[in-house]
C-alpha cells in the first residue's frame, strides 16, 4: 500500500513538473472558506458575514484574493453559508449558486463560482461541500475567509510538492496580548510594546492539499481542524510550512480596527 501511494504522488509532482509555473498556478484552485457566523464581531456580522467586513476599504475577502491573484492563482470557490446573498449580491457577475463567472479584481482577470454550503455546517463539512468541483487526486489551496498575510504562495506550494504529504499549513507566530519587559536585577534590559510571540505556532490558514483530505471528513457536522487533521497528524501526513512575516486575522473589534489602518496604508 505505502509503496502504490508513494508512486500516485511522484506522479502528480511530475504532472506539476512538466508545467511552466504559470500554468501550475493558472490550474490550482482556491477554496476560501467564508460561511461562519462570526459571532466575536457581531457588531458588524449582524447584517453581513464577516468576510465581507471592510478593512482598507474593500472586503476581507477581496484583500485576500487580491494576495491570491498576486502569484497568479486565479480560480477561486467560495464555501458561502451565513448571509450568503452579501456575497452574491456583491459580485455582479454572479447569476446562480455552483456557476462559475469571470470577474476583474484590482484589473486582474479571475473565475469565481459561490457555493451554498449550508448555514449551520462547520469548517470539515463545509470544505467538503466543494468536493464535486475538484478532481479525483487533485491539489488546491484554500484558506479562511477573515485572515490576511504577505506569505509567499509560490514557496509555499514548492514546499508543499516537494515534500508530498497530504496538508500543508502555513504556520505563524501571533501577535502578543500584551507589552514584553526582560528584567534583569530589577532593571529593564528589554521593552517591546505587543511583539510577535517568540515560542509556539498557530494556524495561519493558508493551506495547501489533496483532494485525499476529504476521506477524513465525515459530513457537515466535521470541525476541520479537530479530528480530520489531528489523524493526518497521526500519520505523519501534515506539514507546517513556517512564515515569519506579516499576518492578521480578524476575530474582534480591535482586530479590525488595526487591520483597517494597516491596510489603508497599504492602498
Amino acid at each position: 500500500m505505502k509503496k502504490k501511494s508513494i508512486k500516485k504522488k511522484s506522479v502528480e509532482l511530475k504532472k506539476y513538473n512538466m508545467k511552466s509555473p504559470a500554468k501550475i498556478k493558472a490550474m490550482m484552485k482556491v477554496l476560501i472558506l467564508a460561511g461562519g457566523l462570526g459571532t466575536r464581531l457581531s457588531e458588524y456580522t449582524k447584517s453581513i458575514p464577516k468576510p465581507m467586513v471592510r478593512v482598507g476599504g474593500l472586503p476581507i475577502i477581496i484583500h485576500i484574493m487580491k494576495h491570491y491573484l498576486r502569484y497568479g492563482f486565479s480560480e477561486f470557490y467560495i464555501a458561502a453559508g451565513y448571509k450568503s446573498h452579501v456575497i452574491k449580491k456583491y459580485f455582479k457577475s454572479f447569476k446562480k449558486s455552483g456557476n462559475k463567472f469571470d470577474y476583474n479584481i484590482s484589473k486582474k482577470k479571475c473565475k469565481i463560482t459561490v457555493v451554498d454550503t449550508g448555514i449551520k455546517t462547520l469548517t470539515g463539512g463545509r470544505l467538503k461541500r466543494l468536493k464535486k468541483y475538484l478532481n479525483k487526486d487533485e491539489t488546491f489551496m484554500f484558506t479562511y475567509g477573515d485572515g490576511v498575510s504577505n506569505v509567499n504562495l509560490k514557496n509555499l506550494l514548492k514546499f508543499h510538492l516537494k515534500r508530498k504529504k497530504l496538508v500543508t499549513v502555513t504556520s505563524v507566530r501571533p501577535p502578543a496580548r500584551f507589552g514584553e519587559i526582560v528584567i534583569k536585577n530589577n532593571f529593564v534590559k528589554q521593552f517591546k510594546e505587543k511583539p510577535q510571540v517568540t515560542k509556539g505556532w498557530i494556524n495561519g490558514g493558508f493551506f495547501v492539499t489533496n483532494t485525499k483530505l476529504f476521506d477524513l471528513i465525515r459530513g457537515d457536522n466535521e470541525i476541520l481542524e479537530r479530528k480530520p487533521l489531528e489523524t493526518a497528524s497521526k500519520k505523519n501526513q501534515f506539514i507546517a510550512y513556517k512564515h515569519y512575516g506579516f499576518w492578521k486575522c480578524m476575530d474582534t473589534p480591535r482586530d479590525k480596527d488595526v487591520l483597517d489602518k494597516i491596510l489603508k496604508k497599504k492602498r
